[in-house]
Formats: C-alpha cells, structure tokens, sequence
C-alpha cells in the first residue's frame, strides 16, 4: 500500500493533473486526474507494455490513432440498466462511442504481430454495429429522431405540418385586415400558443383569447378565435408526436439495456487505450524513456541517468520557470542507505522528490524522464518524510511532527513488504539537540537498511557521513555548491560527503560579516574544519577528473567522426573501382557484339557470290582484320613477367579480352592455343596470354622463312560456308536425345557463326521438336528453314549470336 500522505508529499496528483492534459477524452481525462496505481509488478509491466506499443505506433502511423466520436457514456448505461430511457443524443453519443471503438480496434487488428497487449485488450469485445445502424436509422446527427424511425410518426408530423401553415396563413391575413391594431407584424408564441401582438387601445378589433401582456402594458399577445381550434389540434398532434417518440426511444434503449454488460466493457477499454496514449504521449513530450525493473538480489545497479524532476519541467515549459538539472542516480545492489548531505537550498529534497516521482512513475506503466538505459527495482511501498509537519491546533514542533510521520512509516513496514519499499526521509533527526538528533538518526538508518529494499535520507549530521567507512550498506552523495559564484548546482555528486556551507551561504544573504568572520575562527578550531578542507579537496579532485572525462569524450566523437568520413571515402572508392569495372565489361561485350555483326556481314556476302576459295580466303581475312580491330577497342594488356609455358588444362588470362579461359590444345609449331572460356572457344598466340599470377609465355625465336606457306596455313581457320563442323545430321534420333547434340554442335559452331541441321522431312515431329528447342537456347539469334538446293524442309539452317 502507498499512502495518500506520500503521494501528497511527492506532489503525484499535480503528476496526473498534468498527465491529464494529454488524454483525448473525458473518460481519459478522469482516469488520468485519479490515477490508481498497481499493486502487482505484472500489472505494471503490463500497462508498461501498453505504453510502449502505443508509443511505436503514433511513431509508425504519425496520424490515424484518434479517440474521434468517443463519449463517456457511463451514466448513460447505467440509467438504462436500472430501466431508464435515453434521450436521442445519449443515444447517438454511444453510437458515435461503439463506432470510434471499432476503428481504433481494426487499426490495432492490423498491426496484431507488433502489438501484442493491445491484441489482448480489444479481442473480446462486442462493438454491436446493427445497434449503431438502428440508432443512425432513428437518429440523425444533430440529435434528432427521423420520420423514417416510424411510419405513423412521419404521419404526425406532416399533419402538424399542414396544421401549423393553416395557422400561420389565418393569422397573415388577420395582420392584413387589421394592420392598424398590429403592434409589430410578426407571429410569435406565448404558453406554446400562437399570438399576435396587439395595440392595447385596439384589443377589442381582434377578438381572441389573451395569453400575455408585455411589462410596460403596450402589447398584449393575443391568439384570435379564428385559429383557437386549429391550435388545440395542434397541441393535440404535438402530444401524438411527442408519444410516439418516445416509443421509439424506449425500443433503442431496451435494446441498449439488453447489452449493457457489454457496452461497459467497450467503455471501460476505450478508457485503458486513451490512458495508456496519454502515457505515451506525455513520455514522448517529458523526452522520457521505458524503464525496466531489475532485481537487486542478482546484483543489478539502479540506473537513473539525467533524471529530471516531471513536475519542474513541466513549470519549465508552461510557466518560463528556471532550467531544470538533471541528477544521475547509481545506487549499487548491496547499498541500502544513501545518506545525502550538502547545503540548504542545494536540491536535497528535491532529490527525494525526484526519486520518489520516478518510483512511482515506472509503478503506474509511464516513461521515466531518464537517459536509457532507465534501470529501476519494482516499489510496492512508497513511503516519505519531506517537509515540515509543524501543527499549532495539535501542539505539534517540528521534532515531534517528524517523529510521528516517522513512527507511521515503520509501522507500515510490515515484514512482506520489506523486500520492495522504498523510503525517504528529509532532514533526518532535525528539530531537536544536535547530539542526540544525529544518534538517533544513524539507530533510524539502521533499522531501515535491515526493514527496506532502498532508503534515501538527507541531512546536515556529518556523524551520518562516517557510516559508510562503518557500514558497506551505506553511500553518501552530495549536492554540488560552487565556491567561486555561491550558488548550488544542484548537480548529484556520488561518494563523496558534502559540506554545509552555512556560513558562507549566511554571509551571501546578508548577515553582518563580522560575525560571520567570528563564527569561521570558532569552526576552525574543531575537527570539522580539517573534514570539510579533505572534502573540498575530493570535490576539486573530482571536477578535475570530469573535466578530463569531457575532454576525452570530445575527442573520442573527434575519432569516431573522422572513422566514419574514411568509411565513407572507402565506400566510394570501392563504388567507383566496381563501376570502371563494370564499364570495362560492357566494352568488351559491345566490341565481341560489332564484331558478330561484322563477321555475319561478311558471311552473308560470301553466301550470296560464288563460293570460290580465293573468295573464302578473302572472307577469313576479313574477319581476322575486324577480330583485331574490335579487340583494339579494349584495354591494352598487362605487362607480364616472361619465362611461362602454358599447359594443356590449365587456366590463363587473355588480357586483351579481359577474360580467364582454360586451355584446351596447343600447337608448338605455329604457337597457337585453343582458349575456352564460358561456351567460346577461341584460337590466340602464346604472345595474347599470361598466367593467373601475370607472367608472360616463352615464344621461341622465328627462323628465317626458306619456303612460302600458303596464306590459308599461315591464320586460323575462316568460317566456311558449310562443312562438316558446321553440319549436324540427327535423322533418325529423337528429340530428347537430339537436343544435346544439337547443343554440342552449336557450341563447336560458334566461330562459324552458322549451323545446319539435317532432321529429314518425314512426319514433321522431329523438325517442330528442333524448332521448339531453337527457340529457348540462349546462343540462336535465329533459324529458318534451308534453301530449297540446300535440302529444303529437310534442313534447319540456325544463325549463332
């Protein structure tokens, strides 16, 4: 149990108060004014989880979770229960409820894998939108029933309508007739009848019933004969009307009764999704973190770094109140007591105000505003002594308010709650003799470091300074206080003891310096004096060693920025070797590409003519020159170390074609290697290749020529227009088994550029088997069927890329 008198002391309802402000409806806005916190850690991390998964999906969504159409319609539900009857608002208010609901639910449906505790939430409830449809059918949207609702009510209501013209029509002619006996020619209504206003010296031209007379006795309201019956029917349908209205109205809300269980349960979750989004959103604005509750027992540090007051920043943004510092709390698991001390007005209870609000903050499923990682245990008492319990009607001092609220506190620390409660004390052992205020502050610590998880005491007693050199239970902290400007930091300092500073904090505030000079010769020659030169020592040590601690930082985010600029520049680099790379690929393959296009010029030419072996000669001439000229176009090759001999198997680079191939034979006289590479093969010299690690092949010294070679012994073989490589003859096979002939030889056919293939005429099925297989081969550029003296139908010429 936490007690209202600490939660008081901590100032949490201005918490929810502030909270509060960022609930979307009505229903939010109460449960945040008066929340309840939990009393199981599940529940906590349970309405934890809730805040988090509304928090990731504002951040996803950025618009689209929207409390729109809610209302608390609780007092609604609660009338209909009991048999009451709604009015047509409460109803559409609830349509408009059940409506709103199911939106947010279908957003959370969709989104079910990342938002598993809200999945959870909405699974079981009933929205009811044939309820919502007949309330819509009844009602429209500013709240009125509809004739549609009733045929015999949409009867009423032209009737009245009929009637209410033949009203207005008889009294339009009356001012017509008697314009001189109209004060003011205007029809209007006294006691739900309508009149006319009437000159008092003329009341007796229009004859009627007088219902008013204005305050100053210049008008009198009257409703002539004339239109006296026509009004009694009038009020007479308007009673019809009114009846059948609520006839309808009780219909809706019995069937809303029927369901009331139901409806709440809506309610009651449209209330836990808006709260849990005012969480979130309230983290988002505080810049506040998730916390996560650690135990103590298997040595986990309390870690609040950058901790904030909520409420000062709060002041801050909304009342231009002063910058708030953050304090960094580290409490390690085998400290129980963390005695405070420093001088007054330094933030002490500030401090206890600050711990406090985030034990409670974490309990009740908020952010904490803490740098991450926000590491906290999970407090199921929360009890406090800050501030000053003085009482004149109770004759209580300030010592005897302090030992009361005390007294409480150890009672309420009963023995299961010794493992979880969290205790502040402000000012502990104040009030009374100094000496005997200190001792029985250190017998109070003691008990509680044996009576509870954490407590966090401040005070002026430097005793209480010595029980951590006594006691390893104990941490003293201390808040900051600059001597050169005399004003606090209100920064937290951790292991070291802190100073009061009185006098010098009485002489900034204006006491006479002579007696602050005297009180100064009277505190030097005590021990205290030596103490507080040792702790002002320690605090010039310790800003030395952060000064040095920004230093390094700054340099370490100097490395880290220069890291990541040479990462970048590395990248980029890399980036444009794979392009240059790429872009010399691409040269390569657009000149093997004109120089296809070239060769097959050339064949088609020597088709056409006469095939004469001085015209195929001249055609393999041809194709050699345009090989070299296309070859040129790329990247000239390596220098290469000499003294290689390539081997037949193995692998060599042709640096020319930017390419790796194997090779497949060698011809030691004319120094020609056969290079496969991929599905090419290609004839090349010793001189166009190199081995893998770049050295270059021995070439034997030519001897003098003594006799002519023919031209066609001297180069490789030309393409010839059809021999027996660039013939393939599957008559006979089946297509199955002809296909990978057929890709055997297209792969032997390559430098020819051409293929015949002999399949008979026959049936036709083995020709349309070739054809269909050409089609998909990735090396047929196209085929067509041979000439008629070339063997026709029975012959499949196919033209290689």
């Amino acid at each position: 149990m936490i007690s209202t008198e600490t939660l008081d002391l901590l100032e949490w309802h201005r918490l929810c108060q502030n909270l509060s402000t960022f609930a979307a409806t009505k229903l939010g806005v109460v449960a945040a004014s008066h929340l309840k916190l939990p009393t199981t850690q599940i529940e906590s991390e349970k309405l934890l989880a809730q805040t988090k998964e509304i928090y990731n999906l504002e951040q996803e969504l950025d618009s689209g979770w929207t409390f729109k159409g809610i209302h608390d319609v609780g007092g609604s539900l609660e009338r209909v229960g009991i048999g009451g009857l709604l009015s047509a608002k409460e109803l559409l208010d609830l349509a408009t409820t059940l409506a709103g609901v199911r939106y947010l639910r279908r957003l959370i449906d969709r989104q079910r894998e990342i938002l598993p505790t809200l999945e959870e939430l909405v699974s079981d409830i009933r929205t009811y939108p044939e309820i919502e449809q007949e309330i819509h059918h009844c009602i429209d949207d500013r709240g009125e029933i509809t004739d549609r609702a009733n045929p015999k009510l949409a009867g009423i209501r032209s009737e009245i309508k009929s009637l209410r013209e033949r009203i207005y029509k008889t009294l339009q002619n009356i001012m017509q007739r008697n314009s001189t006996a109209i004060q003011e020619a205007v029809i209007t209504q006294r006691s739900d009848r309508f009149v006319l206003s009437v000159k008092p010296a003329q009341k007796e031209t229009i004859k009627g019933i007088v219902h008013d007379v204005s305050s100053t006795g210049s008008t009198y309201y009257i409703e002539p004969n004339a239109i006296v019956q026509l009004g009694n029917q009038l009020r007479q349908k308007e009673r019809q009307e009114k009846r059948e209205e609520e006839i309808i109205l009780k219909a809706l809300s019995e069937k809303v009764g029927e369901v009331q269980e139901d409806l709440e349960r809506v309610l009651a979750v449209a209330t836990i999704l808006d709260l849990a989004t005012a969480r979130a959103r309230y983290g988002l604005w505080l810049e506040a973190n998730p916390p996560k509750f650690i135990d103590l027992d298997k040595e986990e540090t309390i870690t609040l770094r950058r901790l904030h007051h909520p409420l000062l920043v709060w002041q801050q943004r909304h009342e231009s109140g002063m910058e708030v510092v953050p304090i960094d709390v580290l409490v390690k698991p085998e400290t129980k007591v963390v005695a405070i001390t420093g001088p007054n007005t330094g933030g002490k209870t500030v401090t206890l105000k600050t711990m406090g609000l985030a034990a409670l903050m974490a309990k009740a499923g908020m952010f904490v505003p803490a740098k991450e990682p926000v590491e906290i245990p999970w407090f199921d008492v929360v009890l406090a002594d800050i501030g000053d319990e003085q009482s004149l009607q109770q004759s209580l001092s300030t010592f005897s308010g302090h030992i009361r609220r005390i007294s409480r506190i150890i009672a309420a620390l009963q023995p299961e709650n010794i493992r979880s409660s969290l205790v502040l004390l402000d000012e502990v052992g104040a009030g009374t003799d100094p000496a005997e205020g200190s001792a029985l502050a250190i017998a109070l610590l003691k008990h509680l470091a044996e009576h509870s998880l954490l407590t966090i005491a401040t005070t002026h007693y430097g005793e209480l300074k010595a029980l951590k050199y006594q006691d390893e239970r104990f941490e003293n902290a201390s808040v900051e206080f600059d001597d050169n400007t005399l004003q606090p930091t209100y920064r937290l300092l951790w292991g070291i003891p802190g100073r009061s500073n009185a006098l010098t904090i009485a002489q900034r505030l204006g006491l006479d310096s002579k007696i602050v000079e005297e009180a100064q010769s009277l505190v030097g020659t005590g021990s205290s004096y030596d103490v507080n030169e040792v702790i002002a020592a320690l605090e010039a040590q310790r800003r030395e060693q952060e000064a040095k601690a920004t230093e390094a930082g700054k340099l370490l985010e100097k490395t880290e920025r220069f890291y990541s600029e040479v990462s970048a520049k590395a990248s980029s680099l890399q980036e444009r070797e794979q392009a240059l790379k790429v872009f010399q690929e691409k040269a390569v393959t657009d000149a093997i590409a004109d120089a296809k296009k070239e060769i097959a010029k050339v064949i088609r030419q020597l088709q056409q003519g006469d095939r004469t072996m001085q015209k195929t000669q001249q055609a393999t001439e041809a194709i050699d020159r345009i090989t070299a000229q296309e070859l040129a176009k790329t990247q000239p090759p390596k220098t290469a170390k000499p003294g290689y001999k390539p081997h037949v198997g193995e692998k060599v680079r042709i640096p020319r074609l930017n390419q790796t191939g194997e090779v497949l034979s060698i011809d030691e006289t004319t120094e020609q290697l056969t290079v496969r590479f991929g599905i090419m093969k290609i004839n090349v010299g010793l001189t166009e290749i190199e081995s893998l690690d770049g050295q270059k092949a021995d070439v034997k010294p030519k001897a003098k020529a003594t006799t002519k070679t023919t031209p066609a012994k001297s180069k490789k073989p030309g393409v010839m227009v059809r021999t027996s490589k660039n013939t393939l003859d599957i008559r006979g096979s089946r297509v199955n088994n002809a296909e990978m002939e057929i890709d055997n030889a297209i792969a032997h056919a390559i430098e020819s550029g051409v293929l015949w293939i002999i399949h008979g005429k026959g049936t036709g099925r083995l020709r349309e088997g070739v054809h269909e297989y050409l089609k998909s081969h990735s090396q047929v550029d196209k085929f067509e069927l041979a000439e008629q003296k070339e063997g026709g139908s029975g012959v499949t010429v196919v033209h290689i890329k």
